[in-house]
């Protein structure tokens, strides 16, 4: 079984796919026995990815930092929850601990964690696949600005770097082979 990086946002959205997205992506990964690893937050799509996972029976490792462990938004129910000193040591061992990552929406930390997880795989400091799922069309634009990055040849092939755009998860999970 795989330990899958959920990246996704603190917030639910204001789109009820994104939340309903979440869940149904927690709901396979515990049922089919991966294990998820988050931000450790239990607020927002990951509460909801982290909730789901553990219902259907899944365990879950969530890292979160010192200073939003203080402000109460750890998520107490984890099979395991890691407090680290700073964001830059949470994303180094969520970027560790997995062998593959999945993006769901969210804000500028889920792009951030998304784009330097791409670039660590572009430098080669691991060769582990990143799938964003594209619900609702909320990546459309970001699809649309890393087929240009490619088409002025500043990346390589977006598949060729492991990364994934999908818009259903029988086509996240499959391209994933999860």
């Amino acid at each position: 079984m795989a330990s899958v990086l959920v990246f996704c946002g603190s917030a639910t959205g204001k789109n009820p796919a994104y939340a309903q997205a979440a869940k149904a992506l927690g709901i396979y990964l515990g049922e089919q026995g991966h294990h998820l690893i988050t931000g450790g937050g239990s607020v927002g799509l990951m509460g909801v990815v982290a909730d789901a996972a553990l219902a259907a029976g899944g365990k879950a490792t969530g890292i979160i930092p010192q200073m939003l462990e203080n402000r109460e938004v750890g998520h107490s129910d984890m099979t395991e929850l890691i407090v680290v000193s700073d964001m830059h040591t949470r994303k180094a061992l969520m970027y560790d601990k997995c062998d593959m990552a999945i993006v769901l929406p969210g804000g500028v930390g889920t792009l951030d964690e998304c784009f330097e997880f791409l670039c660590w795989h572009r430098l080669r400091l691991h060769q582990k696949p990143l799938a964003i799922w594209n619900v609702e069309g909320i990546y459309d634009g970001l699809e649309q600005v890393l087929g240009i990055m490619e088409d002025e040849g500043f990346t390589g092939k977006t598949r060729a770097m492991d990364c994934f755009i999908e818009k259903e998860l029988k086509d996240l999970v499959q391209a994933l082979d999860l």
